[in-house]
């Protein structure tokens, strides 16, 4: 097995100096540090992680808890926030609560006996009941893509949600729809509030009776929201809160004989591409800066892992509209 001592020999350096390349904690002159990679690619050495940690007290891991990886969302999330800790000599370990609140809890509490520098949790569902076991964590912890009230004494990088809902709402209001709906799934709630701001503002409510709670978040759960919001007779458009709940209104626009966008427009949220069937109109929908809050996030757990009484910042990140086909002018 290569050691340490064989890296410096080859190198013309000492132990310590190829100690210093490695964790990077003293500075070493730039000809001297590309000897010693040199002499660790030559020989291949592979340094011992648990070695280092315990000489360091840095593990140059990161926890990284999401609901799930089945949805291009949190798959953009997971490889954006990977690639940000890679670049940073950092490690990923990654879990996923799968929307089971059992399985969050133990996560979360084992979470807090690991050896890992910092944790970074993406997404609120499930967990928010769970946060108080973090509190005696002997690592930071930030929060992203949160849509609820989040506690305030976690830092938090996340997207403005009600704003989306703003934007898709003034959308189909500058097309002069007046008699709209919306799908939504339970946790979108500030999508809704947003939505109906930009509707309120031209003194147009949106009542409850117009707002229709998918089923399940899924295309099927889409088309029985969108049959419900179609059976009130003079609707000319749907918003969903979701891309997936989109697609399925427009098979449910289909089915009643409505031409889209010619006399029903649809408008999503997410601009996911799992809602963009090429047999589709292409969705007019609320794009999520989604990689650049990943990147925020590792940079903020980061400066937080770097310090011993970190702020608690909070970034709200703007999304925007992408008009495409699937809304026009009320009929």
């Amino acid at each position: 097995m290569v050691t340490m001592q064989d890296v410096a020999q080859r190198a013309g350096v000492t132990k310590q100096t190829v100690s210093n390349v490695i964790t990077g904690r003293v500075a070493v002159r730039p000809a001297t540090a590309a000897r010693v990679r040199d002499a660790i690619d030559e020989l291949g050495y592979v340094p011992n992680l648990v070695a280092r940690s315990l000489a360091t007290g840095s593990t140059r891991t990161v926890g990284l808890f999401v609901p799930t990886v089945a949805t291009a969302f949190y798959a953009d999330v997971v490889e954006e926030v990977e690639d940000a800790l890679e670049a940073r000599g950092y490690h990923l370990l990654l879990c996923t609560t799968r929307q089971d609140g059992e399985r969050a809890r133990r996560h979360l509490a084992g979470m807090t006996s690991r050896s890992v520098d910092a944790l970074l949790i993406a997404g609120d569902q499930d967990l928010l009941g769970h946060l108080p076991l973090l509190s005696d964590a002997r690592f930071p912890v930030v929060l992203c893509a949160w849509e609820t009230d989040a506690p305030k004494q976690f830092p938090m990088v996340t997207i403005d949600y009600e704003h989306g809902g703003y934007l898709a709402g003034r959308h189909l209001r500058e097309l002069g729809h007046e008699r709209v709906a919306v799908l939504a799934s339970p946790a979108h709630t500030m999508r809704v509030t947003g939505f109906r701001r930009a509707f309120a503002e031209d003194g147009l409510p949106v009542p409850d009776s117009a707002v229709h709670m998918a089923p399940e978040p899924s295309f099927r759960g889409g088309v029985a929201a969108a049959r419900a919001a179609l059976a009130t007779p003079g609707t000319t458009a749907l918003f969903a809160t979701h891309d997936v709940l989109a697609a399925g209104a427009l098979e449910a626009g289909r089915e009643a004989g409505r031409a889209v966008p010619g006399d029903l427009s649809v408008v999503a949220h997410d601009d996911s591409p799992g809602g963009l069937l090429p047999s589709q109109p292409a969705l007019t929908s609320v794009a999520l800066p989604k990689r650049e809050m990943a990147r925020q996030a590792v940079e903020l757990l980061l400066h937080a892992a770097a310090r011993s009484d970190p702020a608690q910042p909070r970034r709200l990140l703007l999304p925007e509209l992408i008009v495409r086909e699937s809304s026009g002018p009320a009929a």
